[in-house]
C-alpha cells in the first residue's frame, strides 16, 4: 500500500501518479482540514535558518580561501628564500673549498721545505 509506507498529514492525500514506474508522489491538498499555515510558516522558518547556515558556510569557505591563497604566497617566498640561500651556500662552499685547497697545497709545500731543511742540516 502506497499510502502506508510514505504516511500522510491530515488534509493531505496520496494520488495514485499517471504511470506505475514513476517513482513520484503526486499530493492532493484538501483545504478544508488543512492547517496548512503552520506548516507553511514553520517551512519558512526552516529555509532562513538553512540560508544563514549556508550563509555562514560560504563565509567560511571565503575565510579558508583566503588563508589558503596567503599559506601559498608564504610557501612561495620561503621557497625562492631557500633557492637563494642554498645557490649563496654553494658559492660560498666553491669559494672556500678553492680556498681550503689553496692551504692544504701550502701546508704540504710547506712540511716539504722543512723535511728538505731537516735532511739537509741533518748530513753535515
Amino acid at each position: 500500500m502506497a499510502n502506508s509506507s510514505y504516511g500522510s498529514r491530515e488534509g493531505l492525500t496520496i494520488r495514485p501518479a499517471a504511470s506505475s514506474s514513476s517513482s513520484e508522489i503526486s499530493l492532493q491538498i484538501d483545504p478544508i482540514n488543512a492547517d496548512l499555515d503552520d506548516h507553511i510558516l514553520g517551512l519558512r522558518g526552516h529555509v532562513r535558518k538553512l540560508r544563514g547556515v549556508a550563509q555562514e558556510i560560504q563565509t567560511e569557505a571565503k575565510y579558508q580561501n583566503d588563508f589558503i591563497s596567503q599559506l601559498q604566497m608564504t610557501l612561495s617566498k620561503a621557497q625562492a628564500g631557500v633557492k637563494n640561500n642554498m645557490r649563496r651556500m654553494n658559492q660560498s662552499i666553491i669559494q672556500n673549498g678553492s680556498n681550503h685547497l689553496v692551504h692544504v697545497v701550502l701546508f704540504a709545500l710547506g712540511c716539504f721545505f722543512l723535511v728538505y731543511l731537516i735532511s739537509k742540516f741533518s748530513r753535515r
